[in-house]
């Protein structure tokens, strides 16, 4: 379902990924696992199209990114893909709701539609008591479900999250860890992520170890 091929990326002189290949299947939970450095995070980005890279091609659904232009690439990122990022970047201004709602309009699908799957996608993680707080009434770990829900409303085909519980205390960990494999056994979900957390790693179908740029 997706897949990178030769993936290289240099910045200035230092070479951070080294014809990297990749592949992750439908409803997959892939963990990227290695020390600060080895390219984690430069390689999640690439593969969700927020850089590019230098070389190599990445295909989502046999969909070469690559050839899509900036206009095509926004439209793909919103509607097939979903990020959660170790801070939740959500706007203060905005509740709960409408925060998880903003890809869906940004999607043009209906309002009553988007509302009915935020307000559901906010029940399934635990805020349905929530719709109407702005992130400054919640706390951390409800700010980072939030950023979860978010991450689902287009139905993405996967979901691309770095280090997505760095963040967290213990228990805020725990629950997010048994959230991502309770939305992959209901919705199929797949998973590409980045961490440290070697719980976090435990519950994956894959650990991929990178070092040095390469995935080893």
């Amino acid at each position: 379902m997706l897949q990178g091929q030769a993936l290289t990326k240099s910045y200035g002189s230092v070479t951070v990924l080294k014809k990297v290949d990749i592949q992750v299947q439908p409803g997959e939970i892939v963990s990227i696992v290695g020390s600060s450095g080895a390219g984690k995070s430069t390689l999640l980005h690439i593969l969700g199209t927020l850089e590019r890279p230098d070389a190599g091609n990445v295909y989502v659904n046999g969909v070469l990114l690559n050839s899509l232009n900036a206009k095509q690439l926004n439209a793909f990122r919103n509607t097939t893909m979903g990020f959660v990022f170790q801070f939740h970047h959500l706007l203060p201004e905005f509740s709960a709701l409408e925060n998880v709602c903003i890809p869906g309009w940004i999607a043009k699908t209906s309002k009553q539609q988007v509302t009915a799957r935020a307000t559901e996608l906010l029940q399934l993680v635990g805020l349905g008591d929530r719709l109407q707080h702005k992130p400054a009434m919640l706390s951390g770990g409800e700010q980072q479900r939030v950023a979860v829900a978010r991450a689902l409303i287009n139905q993405p085909k996967i979901v691309f999250a770095d280090e997505p519980t760095g963040n967290l205390d213990t228990a805020n960990a725990h629950y997010m860890h048994e959230l991502f494999v309770s939305l992959q056994q209901q919705f199929n979900q797949t998973f590409l992520i980045v961490t440290h957390n070697q719980e976090l790693a435990s519950v994956s179908n894959r650990v991929l170890t990178m070092k040095d740029g390469e995935i080893i």
